[in-house]
C-alpha cells in the first residue's frame, strides 16, 4: 500500500468534515489540559454568597483553554484545506501556510505581535516536520517487516 492511499480519505476528506473534527479534537484536549492547569493555580477564597468557588473557577479556565486550543485546531484545518484548494496541491506548504495561521491565533490571544510571530513559524515548522516525514509515526506492520515469516518453512 502507498502512502497516497493512507492519505485518501475518500468522504472523510472534506473541508467541513476536517475542520469540524479538529476544531472538536481541540477543544476536547484543551479542555483536558485546562482541567490539570486549573488543579495548579490558587484556590479563591470562599464568600459566604457564592457556591463552589472553586469548580466556578476550574469550569472557567477549562473553558478558556478548550476555546483557545479550539480556535488554533479550527483555524489550522481550515487554513491547510483552503490552501489545499486554491493551490490544487496536497503537499507540505499546505500544513506550513495553516501554521502560519495557528500562530496568529496565539499572537491574538495573547495581544502580543513577537509572540504571535514565533508562535507561527514554531507551528509553520512543526507542520513540516510532520509532513515532511510522510504523516507516519511509526514503521508499518506488514508481512515484509515482521521479524518471522508467516509460512511454515519446514513442511514435511
Amino acid at each position: 500500500m502507498e502512502l497516497e492511499d493512507y492519505r485518501n480519505l475518500g468522504d472523510y476528506d472534506t473541508f467541513a468534515f476536517r475542520t469540524a473534527s479538529a476544531t472538536g479534537a481541540s477543544f476536547c484536549a484543551g479542555t483536558l489540559l485546562g482541567a490539570i492547569a486549573a488543579t495548579w493555580q490558587d484556590v479563591p477564597v470562599v464568600e459566604r454568597n457564592q457556591s463552589l468557588p472553586a469548580l466556578k473557577r476550574t469550569a472557567k479556565v477549562m473553558g478558556s483553554y478548550g476555546a483557545t486550543f479550539a480556535a488554533i485546531g479550527g483555524v489550522y484545518a481550515a487554513t491547510d484545506c483552503l490552501a489545499e484548494r486554491l493551490r490544487g496541491k496536497k503537499d507540505l506548504f499546505n500544513g506550513v501556510i495553516g501554521g502560519l495561521a495557528a500562530g496568529a491565533v496565539i499572537g491574538l490571544r495573547a495581544g502580543s505581535l513577537p509572540y504571535g510571530l514565533g508562535a507561527s513559524a514554531a507551528f509553520a515548522a512543526m507542520s513540516a516536520i510532520v509532513d515532511a516525514g510522510g504523516h507516519v509515526v511509526r514503521t508499518p506492520v506488514e508481512r515484509s517487516f515482521l521479524p518471522y515469516s508467516s509460512e511454515t518453512e519446514n513442511k514435511v
